[in-house]
């Protein structure tokens, strides 16, 4: 992987998509220095940038096929989110970025699919870090994946992540959130997800974090088990309710992982603009992601910031 004269706008060109599996691998090796407080202005100015980036068509098909989606000429919203995510990985290992990239909790995605994107369509993909912000449990940050096709935006993500038990530095302290008692909806379906399903996923989209692989690598980093990707979740939510041929907008929130092997009762409510979602564990009662498929409004069309 080599890098480039800085792109337009302050993106460091790279010349290709960077390796998910090295990322994690050098984050490990840095989990001894441990950050307690962040500045305010503290993120890399810019971001990343590869141009020229070809979708797999074999990855595609054992994409779909993971999660029994349709095999059709359109590629899904979370196969686009897996292609960007390994540049906002790498943005997240500089050794300007202040949060440390494991342990950091994804707390939800908010994604703009601007419209239709065919497998044969060649990608742009720009990557940033955003908005530091206080969060009760520590510091949150936004990183921004942005696919563009001839200059002409078609995708924006943005996936917030916590750093928990980090400080930012000058700001008031946040209350914690009183939340309802959790009442679930009408179950609409069951997911029964085996010890596999880390892996199957990994294989797939790349993301190898060792959370998601094996009971044994989980408890490695302080985890009970290994846990479901969040986006592997949300991909299977998507498959049967975000539409075809056109744009949408789609966002999810993540509350408790989902433990393998598990299982997660799944609801969804039609809404005016489209559908709310929602899965959780029956047993314990508690919501494990909510979230909503619904029309780009007018506000949302506009080009990526």
């Amino acid at each position: 992987m080599g890098a480039s004269e800085a792109a337009q706008g302050g993106y460091e060109r790279l010349e290709s998509i960077p390796s998910l599996g090295g990322s994690y691998v050098a984050a490990v090796g840095g989990l001894l220095g441990r950050v307690k407080e962040v500045g305010a202005d503290s993120l890399p100015s810019g971001g990343l940038e590869v141009a020229g980036v070809r979708i797999d068509p074999e990855r595609l098909l054992r994409f779909q096929r993971l999660l029994g989606d349709t095999v059709r000429d359109e590629v899904p919203s979370v196969f686009l989110h897996g292609i960007g995510f390994p540049l906002a990985l790498a943005l997240m290992r500089r050794r300007d970025f202040p949060l440390p990239m494991i342990g950091m909790v994804h707390l939800s995605n908010r994604v703009r699919h601007l419209r239709a994107i065919r497998p044969d369509e060649v990608l742009t993909v720009r990557a940033e870090a955003r908005n530091l912000a206080a969060h009760h449990a520590g510091v949150s940050v936004e990183l921004v994946t942005s696919l563009f096709v001839g200059g002409e935006p078609v995708w924006e993500g943005v996936s917030v992540y916590l750093a928990k038990g980090v400080r930012l530095k000058g700001a008031p302290r946040v209350a914690t959130p009183e939340h309802p008692a959790f009442a679930p909806g009408k179950t609409t379906g069951r997911w029964r997800l085996d010890a596999t399903t880390g892996r199957r996923f990994a294989a797939v989209l790349g993301d190898y974090n060792p959370i998601h692989l094996s009971a044994v690598s989980a408890k490695a980093l302080g985890m009970p088990s290994s846990i479901a990707h969040g986006m592997y979740l949300a991909a299977r939510a998507l498959k049967s309710l975000a539409p075809h041929g056109t744009g949408y907008a789609w966002d999810v929130e993540f509350m408790t992982p989902v433990r393998l092997p598990g299982s997660v009762e799944f609801g969804v409510e039609k809404t005016e603009a489209g559908w709310r979602f929602a899965g959780w564990d029956a047993r314990r009662m508690r919501p494990h992601f909510a979230g909503e498929v619904r029309a780009l409004g007018s506000a949302e069309q506009e080009t990526p910031s």
